[in-house]
């Protein structure tokens, strides 16, 4: 059965490809009154607010007719940013040789919160190098991931 993350993807991606851009992920919060869906888009020329504001006009209106949240929810349209979450094996792939962090759904060695340099995927693993070691975390493992925005002088 796909969960909640998977049966919205697969309702927005085609709403959001048909106006040019990448359905980058989802995240959904339910909290009461105060839900939120966040809905990140990309493209190879980048993402604008009027951008956001278009994609934001059709999902909503599709969100409407397919009603497929719950309650009242707020929805948020915009570009991953540099800090960028990582969604999908592919995601994590593009993104070997940034430094990331990620939080685990339960403790690897006492811990939950891990920051070192994506080295790359193997297989549904993703190969994070910290403390001198690398670590495979399967995929289903990983709660959340982000790029750690790298400035250069």
């Amino acid at each position: 059965m796909p969960t909640r993350q998977e049966t919205l993807h697969t309702l927005i991606e085609p709403a959001v490809a048909a106006l040019g851009f990448e359905l980058w992920g989802i995240d959904y919060s339910a909290q009461g009154k105060h839900s939120k869906l966040v809905v990140y888009i990309e493209h190879e020329n980048g993402v604008g607010v009027d951008d956001c504001a278009d994609v934001s006009r059709q999902v909503s209106a599709l969100l409407d007719v397919e009603d497929p949240l719950p309650g009242q929810y707020q929805l948020e349209v915009s570009s991953p940013g540099m800090d960028r979450p990582l969604y999908s094996l592919s995601h994590f792939a593009r993104f070997a040789g940034h430094t990331i962090t990620l939080k685990l759904r339960a403790p690897f060695e006492g811990q939950r919160r891990f920051k070192g340099l994506l080295a790359g995927v193997d297989g549904d693993e993703v190969l994070l190098q910290f403390n001198d070691e690398e670590y495979g975390f399967p995929i289903e493992t990983i709660e959340q991931a982000r790029v750690v925005p790298g400035f250069d002088n």
